[in-house]
């Protein structure tokens, strides 16, 4: 493999200055850096993924195809579009990548195509994913990763420059809000935050199963759903403020930064 090299519990070891990045603490260069980051225990995060670990989601990654859904209880499916997850960054991903500072980090970075971008230009990056499948997949693509959840430790806590969650993982763990403020413990203080929203008016959370389609079903596991104006409304009420809103191919996206805190008056200091 060109720049990492994949061990058994998903994680990645140094094998060029890109995988830097998957590493604690950053350099003067901005790369991340310090020792082997290999997650072996069963976290009650690691836990709670493990629907991302169900075959039909295995076997989509694997194929780089579909059919594949997230199903409701009710029986409504949202069609997961694992060929373009699958493929190179598109026109719509590079105007999320045109406006990262680095260093980044992308949360459920899946097969792994925004962080293989990223790194063939030289940018430290790194992305997490809960399925192992995938990061050995992003890993194959060229982009340094490491297979774990973004509610457990992660390298770099508190100087992420830009934090992705992209193709609707705004809804990991089933409530936005949680989601948010655990993304602000990540971040730089003045980093930027571009997530994708649902394209409709919506703000649901639910518990869905992966499903392909043909009758194979994962175990249940807790959703979210966002759309602009939801997101908006979360991200006010746990500190963050919009930057900038836009549309490409059809897909929304918003850009965020965190409140500054207020400064103190005389009599408080």
């Amino acid at each position: 493999m060109s720049t990492a090299e994949t061990v058994r519990d998903g994680a990645v070891r140094e094998g060029s200055a890109q995988d830097g990045a998957a590493r604690e603490g950053f350099a003067h260069d901005g790369s991340v850096h310090d020792g082997a980051v290999a997650v072996r225990e069963q976290t009650p995060a690691r836990l709670a993924a493990a629907p991302w670990h169900a075959d039909p989601y295995v076997r989509a990654l694997h194929a780089g195809q579909g059919p594949l859904f997230l199903r409701r209880a009710d029986g409504w499916m949202l069609p997961l579009d694992v060929e373009r997850w699958c493929a190179d960054a598109d026109a719509a991903d590079r105007t999320v990548l045109r406006r990262c500072q680095s260093p980044i980090l992308d949360i459920g970075c899946g097969p792994g195509r925004l962080v293989a971008a990223l790194a063939l230009h030289g940018h430290p990056c790194l992305g997490i994913d809960v399925n192992q499948a995938a990061v050995a997949r992003t890993v194959r693509a060229g982009g340094p990763a490491l297979c774990r959840s973004v509610f457990e430790p992660l390298p770099g806590e508190g100087r992420w420059g830009t934090a992705l969650l992209i193709d609707g993982n705004i809804g990991i763990g089933g409530d936005p809000r949680a989601l948010l403020t655990r993304v602000a413990q990540l971040m730089a203080p003045e980093g930027l935050l571009i997530v994708e929203a649902a394209a409709a008016d919506v703000d649901e959370r639910v518990r869905v199963r992966v499903d392909d389609g043909r009758g194979d079903v994962g175990t249940a596991f807790p959703w979210a759903r966002v759309g602009s104006r939801a997101l908006l409304h979360h991200a006010h009420a746990v500190g963050w403020n919009p930057v900038e809103q836009w549309t490409a191919r059809d897909r929304g996206f918003v850009s965020l930064r965190r409140t500054p805190p207020l400064p103190r008056s005389s009599a408080e200091r």
